[in-house]
């Protein structure tokens, strides 16, 4: 019962795919007398390069005896004609036969391990006749899209008469040219008929750019039905066998075309070949490419007729049968040569996964990972944009030598490729992103072609992550701080400031590991990586990144270019102001703060006096003699009136009628009052050695006094109130004032 238990679940649940990653040709046809070359490929594992592989043949009772294997192993019926070559750098095997014979025509399996108990593939082997007479017959055997020339003899009684070409369909011989000059419209262009001379006795047809079916029986004949001279001829048309082409899932195959000088001038093309249908073209030179190899295909025409079709990121869907070929107007036509392909897509893949959509935010930034073959660490990267227009193409951008120069332009400050060493992925940065930034573009190395990829970029609409200043001017000599602002969700990321060059993009070393110029710290608390540069030299200036990354992958960046300037000598020192992130770095400029109540005359004597040139040194600082001589004695006045105000308002708090002519007798001109005698009697009437005034810092009201002193009696027109006493204050308070002004104009001193 638990047997059965588990073999349910097996059932259920397989381990694994049944489909067997080895790859042969399915078919191979063979004319008899020639030779055969049968390859077939296995998966790039250690335990598959050192397998027992194996050739055999497949019998009625479904056992599959072996021919020939790695292990030395030769049967008799293939001794001395056949052989099995291992080679393991290509992960494939050949087998080899010679001499064929019709007797050889069957089915076959190359496997690796166990006959017919592991990995294997079946192969169908076809020995057709060779060229030559059989029982009267003659044969021909041509590749599709090949030429036949088919000899015809005839006896001299015939020598002068009409010489024709049929073709049995059927029972009817229908013909197909004559020495009259007719062709059958199926062969129009492609079939003709010579007669040499008639001491030869025989004439020639010559097919060309030959078709399937084309092949049949066919009659040739000299004369009359009666006595005329009749030939059988039989014409075999082979199939191209196709080449053989893996790829491994998500990776990339390259189909090698041939198609010889004479298709030179045409267009180019590959086409996919499918049941039951004509075959679709996949690219062209004329522009076209199928939708589903969009972005990840490209032909590239070489010298001769010769061209190259690359493919990436390889789907299972795309295994199966393709034909290269050559015509003006891009599109298969039968007879036209062609060049066979069965492309195998192996799915136990050792390629790892990677992203083929990458989407950034424009003004943000994109970081692309780039698999290599760890074999190939120490060969050339590439990253190409690859091209929508009609010729196609991939331009090349950045390689591991640095960003190309043609492109410098356009990237320069933008594009930077990662190397890291034994991860067996580089990274490409770009940042700056803008909508033209949107396509397709190759990661390439100059090793392993099979291992090239494709991604796509798409331009989406967001925010920058990460904010710094747009546009930065650094005072050669001085300090300059950068900040970088990173959001919340980046605080366990390391974060980084890299100076961006022609090859990379160099990090800058943090305060802590010590720097004599640039470092950089981040303030964690306020979300700021800053970058300082002290002093600023003249081979700091150039583009600065600030960047985070997630362990070895990268993350997102932010680029901002750095200026340096020299001051002009004698010029006004101002400190650098920090600007907020993507705003310009503005310099502060010298405010003038103008006072509500006292204001200096623009065209006071001060400047008239100035020897120096207002810009020069020697005439800034007269003018800052002049303003500190002017605004100190404006200060003291200005206290000295507050202080009066105090006094006016402490007064009228305290409803104070009576006031000492004493205490303002500096303060209020005699004018005031109505005449001098009034004061005068006023003044001396009940006078006594004892003078009296009004208490201002007591507790009350009471006066003291002695006891001979006489309360003294003010006249109606000399008394005042509080209010008047205020304004007569603030009167005297504005002339003395003036006239302090007035003093300082004419004859600054140093304060």
């Amino acid at each position: 019962m638990t047997l059965f238990f588990l073999a349910c679940l097996l059932a259920a649940f397989p381990v694994g795919s049944m489909k067997s990653p080895i790859f042969g040709p399915q078919e191979v046809g063979r004319v008899e007398g020639g030779s055969a070359s049968i390859k077939c490929y296995y998966p790039d594992t250690s335990v598959n390069r050192h397998s027992r592989k194996y050739w055999c043949r497949q019998g009625a009772n479904g056992r599959c005896t072996t021919l020939i294997s790695s292990e030395n192993y030769v049967s008799k019926d293939y001794a001395g004609r056949a052989n099995l070559t291992n080679f393991p750098e290509s992960n494939s095997f050949v087998v080899d036969i010679g001499h064929l014979t019709q007797g050889d025509s069957g089915r076959y399996k190359c496997g690796l391990g166990i006959n017919g108990q592991s990995l294997y593939f079946d192969v169908s082997l076809e020995v057709s006749p060779g060229p030559g007479v059989v029982n009267g017959t003659q044969v021909h055997a041509a590749d599709l899209g090949g030429t036949v020339t088919i000899s015809c003899p005839f006896s001299s009684k015939n020598s002068m008469k009409k010489k024709t070409l049929c073709k049995n369909i059927g029972q009817f011989c229908v013909l197909v040219t004559d020495s009259t000059g007719y062709v059958k419209p199926s062969y129009s262009n492609r079939v003709s008929l010579a007669i040499q001379d008639t001491n030869q006795l025989a004439f020639t047809v010559i097919i060309s750019q030959l078709q399937l079916s084309d092949a049949g029986s066919y009659v040739c004949q000299a004369g009359d039905d009666v006595s005329g001279d009749k030939n059988k001829v039989d014409l075999y048309v082979m199939k191209p066998e196709p080449q053989l082409a893996y790829g491994d899932l998500r990776g990339s195959v390259t189909f090698d075309c041939a198609l010889g000088p004479e298709v030179a001038n045409l267009t180019k093309f590959l086409c996919r070949v499918s049941n039951g249908k004509a075959c679709e073209v996949v690219v062209n030179g004329l522009g076209k490419r199928a939708q589903a190899f969009e972005g990840r295909i490209l032909l590239t025409s070489k010298a001769s007729g010769f061209f190259s079709v690359h493919v990436t990121g390889l789907r299972k869907e795309d295994a199966g049968r393709y034909l290269c070929g050559a015509h003006s107007d891009g599109q298969p036509q039968e007879g036209w040569p062609t060049q066979a392909w069965q492309l195998f897509v192996n799915e136990e893949t050792t390629v790892p996964r990677s992203a083929s959509v990458v989407k950034g935010v424009a003004g943000s930034s994109v970081a692309v990972p780039c698999p290599y073959k760890p074999k190939d660490r120490n060969s050339l990267k590439y990253w190409c944009r690859w091209k929508e227009t009609k010729e196609g193409g991939c331009t090349q951008l950045v390689s591991s030598e640095g960003l190309v120069k043609e492109q410098y332009t356009q990237y320069a400050g933008r594009l930077a490729l990662h190397e890291e060493p034994g991860n067996g992925t580089y990274t490409v940065i770009l940042n700056q992103l803008t909508a033209q930034d949107a396509g397709f573009y190759w990661c390439l190395t100059n090793g392993d072609t099979r291992w090239w990829f494709t991604v796509e970029l798409k331009i989406v609409e967001g925010e920058p992550n990460l904010e710094v200043p747009k546009d930065v001017t650094a005072w050669l000599g001085e300090t300059l701080k950068l900040p970088c602002h990173y959001p919340c969700k980046f605080a366990s990321y390391e974060k980084y400031w890299c100076k961006w060059g022609n090859k990379t993009c160099k990090a800058l070393p943090s305060q802590a590991e010590g720097s004599s110029q640039g470092s950089v710290s981040c303030d964690q608390k306020n979300q700021i990586l800053s970058l300082t540069l002290n002093p600023v030299a003249k081979e700091d200036e150039g583009w600065y990144w600030c960047g985070v990354k997630n362990g070895v992958q990268f993350g997102e960046t932010a680029a901002v270019y750095v200026k340096v300037k020299e001051r002009v000598q004698g010029s006004k020192d101002v400190s650098q102001v920090h600007a907020a992130p993507g705003k310009e770095v503005i310099e502060p400029r010298v405010r003038e703060v103008e006072d509500s109540q006292v204001k200096v005359p623009r065209d006071s004597a001060v400047g008239s006096k100035a020897s120096a040139d207002p810009g020069s040194s020697e005439g800034q600082g007269g003018s800052s003699k002049v303003l500190v001589s002017t605004l100190v004695p404006l200060g003291l006045v200005l206290a000295l009136g507050a202080v009066a105000v105090g006094v006016v308002r402490a007064r009228h708090r305290r409803n104070v009628d009576r006031v000492s002519i004493r205490s303002y007798k500096t303060d209020i001109s005699m004018s005031d009052f109505e005449n001098s005698k009034d004061l005068g009697a006023i003044d001396n009437m009940g006078a006594s050695s004892v003078t009296q005034e009004t208490s201002l810092g007591g507790k009350d009201d009471s006066m003291a006094t002695s006891k001979n002193t006489v309360e003294m009696e003010e006249p109606k027109k000399a008394k005042r109130s509080s209010k008047e006493e205020a304004d007569m204050a603030y009167t005297a308070f504005l002339l003395q004032a003036n006239n302090m002004a007035a003093d300082a104009q004419d004859g600054p001193s140093e304060a």
